[in-house]
């Protein structure tokens, strides 16, 4: 295999459409806002590109038996009434800095294909903490896309995310604004701890009153509440681990 492989699946033409990337990264936030866009909106869903890389892990998913390699994946969706978006997904990014830039560079030449002009990274930033309130964080390539973002409801707050943003969700900022795409990367806030479905949904609003589509949530909601259970019982087990820790009195030691 060539070191960047892509497939043409099938061809399409899009309406003035929007590149929405969402692969794994801090709680799936990105993962999970792309994979429930094609589960709300399947039957206007097709898969259009699948694009292999020896940069990706090597290994092959399994599904009934049957392999598949490693790959990301773009799917066009058709949106009845709204703009029509390409969506990028996978289940790794690549493992090397240049890896990054292989593939960013190829994720940007297929949105060319389309007529993508504009893109949204979207993505997870750790706070350490369980919260309960999830404001989304936002960054852009170009300091006009700031004011709508923020009638949105997107923060922009001085230095934040710390360190900056790395893989592709940063890329597609910084080599898609030299590209000339108008590009935006929301992150919504989550403990960076477990997979975060509600930080997931803060993200996925933003993008609706953006791209003027609408989801149902009740599948997402669904995931939110079998997690909200996950970290009940792991409080309980903290709280059982200190109730257990033995005083100074109980350490002393009497022969």
């Amino acid at each position: 295999m060539d070191e960047l492989d892509i497939d043409a699946v099938a061809e399409v033409d899009l309406d003035d459409p929007v590149l929405v990337e969402g692969l794994p990264g801090v709680g799936h936030v990105g993962k999970l806002a792309a994979e429930h866009v094609l589960e709300e909106l399947e039957d206007e869903s097709t898969l259009v590109r699948r694009i292999y890389s020896r940069e990706f892990p090597p290994q092959v998913s399994i599904d009934g038996g049957v392999a598949d390699l490693t790959c990301a994946e773009l799917y066009a969706v058709e949106v009845p009434e709204g703009r029509d978006v390409l969506v990028l997904t996978g289940d790794h990014q690549a493992q090397s800095n240049d890896g990054h830039y292989l593939l960013t560079d190829a994720f940007l030449d297929v949105a060319e294909e389309f007529g993508v002009t504009e893109l949204y990274a979207l993505g997870g930033v750790p706070t350490g903490e369980l919260i309960d309130e999830y404001a989304v964080l936002g960054a852009v390539s170009h300091e006009s896309l700031l004011e709508p973002l923020e009638e949105a409801g997107v923060e922009f707050r001085e230095d934040e995310p710390a360190g900056g943003i790395v893989g592709v969700s940063g890329l597609l900022l910084g080599l898609g604004g030299r590209r000339g795409f108008e590009a935006a990367c929301l992150m919504g806030e989550t403990s960076g701890y477990l997979v975060d479905p509600k930080s997931a949904r803060a993200v996925l609003e933003v993008l609706e009153t953006r791209l003027e589509f609408e989801l149902d949530y009740e599948s997402l909601d669904e995931r939110a509440d079998e997690m909200e259970e996950v970290i009940g019982k792991i409080q309980e087990m903290e709280n059982q681990q200190s109730m257990d820790v033995p005083s100074d009195d109980d350490l002393r030691y009497i022969g």
